[in-house]
C-alpha cells in the first residue's frame, strides 16, 4: 500500500520505537480489511520490534491495536489511517514504542494525574485536516495513562455507527458512550475539559508572571511573526493566545505563501509555533483576553485581563486576535450546528455524502466549497446574497461547468430548518421579488466571510463600523503603546503573509515605542 518514498520515511521513523509493539488486527473477509491486513504486514517488516499479532475479533472490522508488548498501554484504530491520519498512525507506533512525545513536562503530568476511567471514541474524516490534532491528542494521552482508552473510527467506514450515532460533523469525540466534544481541540484544551481544576492552577501560575516588554495577543500568523520579531531585539515577550495557529489551522491549502508552493493550514501552524519556540518567548496558550487596560501614563504598563480571571501586564502590546468564521445569525442556525449546518466542507463534507446541500456565499471561499462538494454530494445549491457571485472568474467557471450545481443569487437565507435532530432544509427570500422559498436538503455549509475577534476592545481602541481594529501604517491605535496586526485590523486583504508582515512592522514599532520612553528612574519619579 505504502509506496517506496513513504515506506523508506516510515521505516527511518521507526527507528526511533525502543519497546516492543505488537499490531493486533481485528479483520473480516471485506476489501479493506485486506487492504489493512497488507498495511499492517508493510509495517512489522520495517522493524525488528514490531510484530503482528493474530486476529482477536474486536467488534469493528477493519480494525486494529497498537499495543506494548507485555502491558494494556495501547491505542485503537477502526479503519485505515492514511490521508491526514498517517501522521497520527506514525506518532502512535513511535509513542506506544517508547519514543518520547514532544509536549511540555506540565502537560504530561496533568494527564498522568487525571483520575477516572476515561474510553474516548473520535470519528475522523480521512480529509480532515482538524481531526489529526483530536486523534494525536487522546491517543497520546492513552499511552501516558493506563486508565485512558482512545479509538479513533473513520466515518466513511463506519457509516451506520455515524448514521445510529448522528454524527454529523468531524471531529466528533464520545466520552463513556456520551457525545463529550465536537471539532478541533489540543490536548491542553481536552485536559481543560477534564480536569475542572486546571483552569484555576494555569491562572494562578500566569497570574505570577513578571511583567512583559511586549505582550502579543493571539497566536496567528500576525501573533507569531510579532513575538519572534520583538524576541530577536533581546527585550522580554510573551504570547497569549486561545489556540495557537487561529484561523490557519481551518485553512486546507495554501498555494500562494510565496517561496512555499503547497502546504496546508495545520502544517504552517505547527511551523509557526516551533519557530516562536525557537526564540526565548513565553507561550501561554488556550487563555482567551476578556478586557484590555492600556496604561495610564506613557511607559506604564498596559493590563490584559484574562477569561480565567488572571491579568497580565506589558509595557507595549501587540493586539492579533484575528477573525473567526461569520455566522448567518438566523432561526435554526445554532441549534442545527454539527447536526447539518457546517463551516469547513472539507472536514465534514465526506460526511455528507449522496445527499442534497447547500453553500451560503459566493465569494473564492463559497465557490471553492461548492466545487469541491459537487465530487461527494447529490446535489449542491450554492446561495449568494448579492445579485452575481464574487468569486475568481477561473472558478466561476469550473462552478458552472458542473452538472450537479445550481447557483441562486439575489438570495438572502432567512431560516434553517431542521426535524430536532438534524437539518431537513432552508428557508430564502428572492431579493428581486420578496418571495420565499424551501430548500429541502441534509446539509449548509456556511462560507460568507469573517468577523474580527475584537469584542474585548469596545471602548478601549478606536474600532472600524465592521469592529476592525482601526491602525495606521506602523500598526499603532488608537491608545498610546498598544499595537495591532493581522485579520483584526483595517489592513486590507485578509492574506497569511499579509498579517506576517504587519506583525513585524507592529513589533518593530512596538520596539521603537520602547526605546523611546524616559528612563526608568525618570518615569518614576513622574509618576
Amino acid at each position: 500500500m505504502l509506496d517506496a518514498a513513504i515506506k523508506t520515511q516510515l521505516q527511518a521513523y521507526m527507528a526511533n520505537i525502543k519497546l516492543p509493539i505488537e499490531l493486533v488486527p481485528s479483520l473480516d473477509g471485506g476489501a479493506k480489511s485486506a487492504e489493512l491486513r497488507d498495511l499492517l504486514h508493510e509495517i512489522e517488516g520495517l522493524s525488528p520490534l514490531v510484530t503482528l499479532a493474530a486476529d482477536e475479533g474486536d467488534a469493528r472490522k477493519p480494525s486494529f491495536l497498537i499495543r506494548r508488548a507485555g502491558t494494556d498501554i495501547g491505542v485503537r484504530f477502526a479503519g485505515i489511517p492514511l490521508g491526514h491520519e498517517f501522521t497520527s498512525l506514525v506518532l502512535a507506533l513511535l509513542q506506544v514504542g517508547g519514543h518520547p512525545p514532544k509536549v511540555d513536562d506540565d502537560v504530561i503530568a496533568q494527564v498522568k494525574a487525571l483520575e477516572g476511567d476515561f474510553v474516548f471514541e473520535t470519528y475522523f474524516s480521512l480529509s480532515c485536516q482538524n481531526c489529526p490534532d483530536v486523534v494525536q491528542a487522546l491517543n497520546l494521552m492513552s499511552v501516558l495513562n493506563p486508565r485512558i482508552r482512545h479509538t479513533a473510527i473513520d466515518g466513511a467506514l463506519f457509516k451506520a455507527e455515524v448514521d445510529e450515532r448522528k454524527v454529523m460533523a468531524v471531529p466528533t469525540v464520545y466520552l463513556n458512550g456520551e457525545v463529550f466534544a465536537s471539532g478541533r481541540m489540543d490536548i491542553e484544551q481536552i485536559i481543560a475539559k477534564l480536569d475542572t481544576g486546571a483552569t484555576a492552577r494555569a491562572a494562578e501560575k500566569i497570574a505570577a508572571k513578571e511583567p512583559f516588554d511586549v505582550l502579543v495577543v493571539g497566536g496567528g500568523p500576525a501573533g507569531a511573526a510579532a513575538a519572534i520579531y520583538a524576541a530577536r531585539k533581546g527585550i522580554r515577550t510573551g504570547i497569549v493566545a486561545e489556540r495557537f495557529g487561529g484561523q490557519v489551522l481551518d485553512t486546507m491549502a495554501i498555494e500562494n505563501f510565496i517561496s512555499v508552493p503547497h502546504t496546508e493550514g495545520p502544517k504552517l501552524a505547527a511551523a509557526l509555533e516551533q519557530h516562536v519556540k525557537d526564540y526565548d518567548v513565553d507561550i501561554m496558550n488556550v487563555q482567551k483576553a476578556k478586557k484590555l487596560v492600556p496604561a495610564k501614563t506613557p511607559g506604564g504598563y498596559a493590563e490584559v485581563q484574562l477569561e480565567s480571571g488572571a491579568s497580565l501586564k506589558a509595557k507595549a502590546v501587540i493586539l492579533s486576535t484575528g477573525a473567526r468564521w461569520r455566522q448567518m445569525n438566523v432561526p435554526g442556525e445554532d441549534e442545527y450546528r454539527n447536526k447539518g449546518v457546517a463551516y469547513c466542507p472539507h472536514c465534514d463534507g465526506p460526511l455528507f455524502k449522496g445527499k442534497r446541500v447547500a453553500v451560503i456565499g459566493g465569494g473564492n471561499s463559497g465557490v471553492e466549497a461548492a466545487i469541491d462538494l459537487a465530487g461527494i454530494v447529490a446535489h449542491v445549491t450554492l446561495i449568494e446574497f448579492d445579485s452575481q457571485l464574487r468569486a475568481d472568474a477561473v472558478l466561476q467557471r469550473k462552478l458552472y461547468s458542473l452538472p450537479n450545481v445550481t447557483v441562486i443569487t439575489s438570495a438572502q437565507t432567512t431560516e434553517v430548518h431542521g426535524d430536532g435532530e438534524k437539518v431537513i432544509g432552508l428557508t430564502y427570500k428572492d431579493r428581486n421579488s420578496g418571495q420565499s422559498h424551501l430548500l429541502e436538503l441534509e446539509g449548509i455549509f456556511v462560507q460568507i466571510g469573517l468577523v474580527p475577534n475584537t469584542e474585548f476592545l469596545v471602548d478601549t481602541v478606536g474600532l472600524s463600523s465592521r469592529g476592525e481594529i482601526e491602525v495606521d501604517a506602523r500598526a499603532h491605535t488608537s491608545q498610546q503603546g498598544i499595537f495591532a496586526a493581522g485579520d483584526c485590523t483595517t489592513v486590507p486583504y485578509k492574506q497569511i503573509v499579509i498579517a506576517m508582515g504587519q506583525g513585524s512592522t507592529a513589533a518593530l514599532s512596538a520596539f521603537d515605542y520602547l526605546i523611546r520612553l524616559a528612563p526608568a528612574d525618570e518615569q518614576a519619579k513622574a509618576a
